[in-house]
């Protein structure tokens, strides 16, 4: 009786380990059938974020390239160079980029609040300077041999010189800039509040861009 309880408990213990074996087996596969099968969406979802990111890096690269220019400053301040600013930069920034006005400069023909453009001379002249034999008075008055007068950078007092552009005509003129950037044409000046095709064909010799 007691060899047949004994060959009983082990044939109980082996039909134990059996199905506990197949058991394992069979949830091993399970799983690795699971893997297997989302392993593709896996990827290709890691490769759509990684193309993502990639996209985003190079938006955000273009970006800072478009949110910066290049300004010439020279003249009378400390660190006469070209400077990179922030897109929309004012005179004043880049004239305090280049360390500042020397203690000769004469800043009455220019306008510090002006918008600068890429690639834009600006030069600051020395008290007593006659502006019209600098030659590129940048921002302050861009004169060059042929006397005439770049009306995207010239500074209030020089527009004034213009035929028939008085004070409230030169503001016009400095406010149409800020708003809508540099002029394209000289017909645009007709754009300008309080100028039209008189006021234009009295200036259009004497005006360039």
């Amino acid at each position: 009786m007691l060899d047949r309880l004994r060959i009983t408990g082990c044939f109980v213990c082996m039909l134990l380990v059996l199905c506990l074996s197949g058991c394992h087996s069979e949830g091993t596969e399970d799983v690795r059938e699971l893997d297997e099968a989302r392993s593709p969406q896996e990827e290709a979802g890691e490769s759509a974020e990684e193309e993502a990111q990639n996209t985003e890096g190079k938006d955000t690269e273009e970006s800072g390239r478009r949110q910066e220019m290049y300004v010439h400053v020279c003249g009378q301040v400390q660190r006469p160079g070209v400077y990179r600013l922030p897109a929309g930069s004012r005179v004043f920034e880049a004239v305090e980029a280049a360390g500042g006005m020397r203690e000769d400069a004469d800043d009455s023909f220019l306008n510090q609040a002006e918008t600068l453009s890429d690639g834009q001379q600006l030069y600051v002249p020395a008290e007593g300077e006659d502006i019209r034999a600098a030659g590129d008075a940048g921002a302050g008055a861009d004169v060059k041999d042929d006397g005439r007068v770049d009306i995207n950078t010239a500074a209030k007092e020089e527009l004034m010189t213009l035929n028939g552009i008085g004070e409230a005509r030169a503001d016009s003129i400095i406010k149409y800039r800020e708003e809508h950037g540099a002029f394209q044409s000289i017909e645009e000046l007709k754009e300008v509040e309080g100028i039209k095709d008189g006021i234009f064909n009295k200036v259009k010799d004497q005006i360039k861009v």
